[in-house]
């Protein structure tokens, strides 16, 4: 399950669905996968968004932050930072 929470701002309907289109690929990257805590805020620059990924999956909290010109850029690429590390942490429990 996806949790999206925006840090003073609302996040529109626009945004929401772009994060559960791209945020849902990095479920199916793994079958025990907690939630997925999905922060966005806004940077006291103006000029930049922060979003931050946090799951858990057995054995290891997994925490990504990205930082970029629009949510959606921050977005794919904090999902794919994440997909990453439960890529590698899955290699890592098989190869043992």
């Amino acid at each position: 399950m996806i949790n999206v929470k925006s840090l003073k701002f609302d996040a529109d309907e626009k945004l929401l669905d772009y994060i559960q289109k791209k945020v849902g690929k990095v479920e199916k990257f793994f079958d025990n996968l907690g939630d997925i805590d999905v922060t966005l805020s806004l940077l006291p620059d103006a000029e930049n968004k922060c979003v931050k990924l946090q799951t858990r999956i057995p054995g290891e909290d997994l925490l990504i932050e990205r930082n970029a010109r629009t949510f959606e850029e921050a977005v794919t690429d904090a999902a794919d930072a994440l997909k990453e590390r439960i890529v590698r942490a899955k290699e890592k429990k098989f190869s043992k």
